[in-house]
């Protein structure tokens, strides 16, 4: 394997943030490369794919070489500066609260670090004994502020358990159930588990009035620290192309915002132009044929995950004009067999690339699934998943249906699978088991 083809394929895997810090580091590497704007066709690289070019002699007649892509004047550049603002952080915020509370020095102290000691999901995961013992106080002053600091927003920060964290968003609350307060201190676990005969029973009461309970119970916030964002910095994902829908057809426009546009710096083509000295004609053809591979590679990495997207999009058509229940069992050999590569070159042309959809953003790998045989042919797991989900929307809460009547219904929609399947993929869409899903 020669060093350019294993310069391709290590390009052709990588995603949008690792093609860019490569780029980075080859333009701090090789003087040669620069980033350019300019958006003409591309001339014919292939002839300039060797190592033997005259860079002398060719840039006498040809004054400029550089990445260039034919741009869409109707496609606006992404930039992200113009709608993303910036969150504060929990810790952010709480601290923003406890300098508004008039504290003497040393209590502040214990109201920074408890705050330093709860994590993102909100909760206090440092014990008050070892807060007291860092900063040298009395484990009732660390209490003391904790309280204070448990009446914050949001509602529930600071608790050391889901517990205390229900029984914080009860307090001075005047609208509750009665029983609300003895089902979070004694029936939490059957609550989970929906127990709700066992409770009744425990309570003494009617199951309607621990049903009630316990969807206001539901409506608690487990983890209030989650709507606010992390200390880190916040994710986002560029994709790597877009798919619309013109005139009925399915048209990939490749996105200019995932990589810059390279070329070759004007500076170093005058000084090769005026070069004389053997050493300086050599270290420059061997930098120029250096940033001629990049530029080439990049390309063939554009030109790869193109061709792929258009297949996928072949493939997949009904998806994206009907949604997910049309989604069809795809594999890589297909892709492969289409567009004449090998499976691995389609596999890392896949991997860690998204796509923007009519329908929204997906990773290359979702359009990718097993089949199972059906009445009309095969049919995918994701959409026996979509299928699955609208069936368990519509039953009777009173009566969910159990894995096995969810098999049964599959089964006289002609998809035949087993119920240990149906459980497989009910428990990948996070919807709990019949007794769970049980209403009283």
């Amino acid at each position: 394997m020669t060093p350019e083809l294993r310069q391709a394929i290590e390009l052709l895997q990588l995603n949008t943030l690792e093609l860019k810090e490569y780029i980075a580091r080859e333009l701090e590497e090789n003087p040669i490369l620069e980033i350019t704007g300019v958006t003409e066709d591309y001339e014919n690289i292939e002839k300039y794919a060797n190592n033997e070019i005259d860079w002398k002699e060719y840039f006498e007649s040809f004054d400029d070489y550089s990445y260039r892509q034919e741009i869409d004047k109707n496609i606006e550049e992404y930039n992200f500066e113009s709608y993303i603002s910036y969150e504060p952080t929990l810790r952010e915020f709480l601290l923003s609260q406890l300098n508004l509370i008039p504290l003497d020095n040393k209590e502040h102290k214990i109201g920074v670090s408890i705050i330093e000691n709860i994590d993102n999901n909100g909760y206090l995961t440092t014990p008050v004994e070892e807060i007291a013992k860092m900063i040298n106080s009395s484990v009732e002053e660390v209490e003391i502020i904790l309280n204070i600091i448990q009446n914050f927003d949001p509602p529930g920060v600071g608790a050391r358990d889901l517990k205390e964290c229900l029984l914080i968003q009860l307090r001075d609350r005047r609208d509750i159930n009665k029983h609300v307060v003895d089902i979070i201190e004694n029936h939490l676990e059957d609550l989970a588990y929906n127990r709700i005969l066992k409770i009744a029973k425990a309570l003494n009461i009617e199951v309607y009035e621990v049903q009630e309970a316990c969807d206001f119970i539901r409506r608690l916030e487990p983890k209030p620290g989650r709507a606010f964002g992390s200390s880190l910095e916040s994710g986002y994902i560029i994709p790597d192309a877009e798919i619309r829908i013109i005139d009925g057809e399915l048209v990939v426009i490749l996105n200019d915002a995932t990589g810059p546009r390279l070329g070759i710096n004007n500076y170093y083509k005058s000084l090769l132009r005026a070069a004389n000295d053997r050493d300086t004609i050599e270290f420059l053809n061997q930098k120029f044929n250096s940033a001629m591979w990049v530029i080439r590679s990049i390309e063939q990495r554009r030109a790869t995950i193109k061709k792929v997207i258009e297949s996928i999009a072949k493939f997949q058509r009904e998806f994206f004009l009907e949604g997910e229940k049309s989604l069809k069992p795809l594999t890589l050999k297909d892709i492969a067999k289409d567009v004449g590569m090998h499976e691995s070159t389609v596999s890392r042309a896949t991997n860690g690339k998204y796509v923007q959809t009519p329908r929204g953003l997906y990773e290359l790998k979702y359009f990718f699934s097993s089949g199972v045989e059906s009445d009309d042919g095969e049919i995918s797991s994701i959409s026996i998943k979509k299928l699955l989900k609208e069936i368990i929307d519509k039953e009777n809460p009173k009566k969910p249906y159990s894995d096995s009547k969810l098999t049964e219904l599959l089964a006289q929609r002609g998809i035949k699978i087993s119920r240990r399947t149906v459980a497989k993929y009910r428990d990948e869409l996070n919807i709990p088991p019949s007794n769970i899903r049980k209403r009283y």
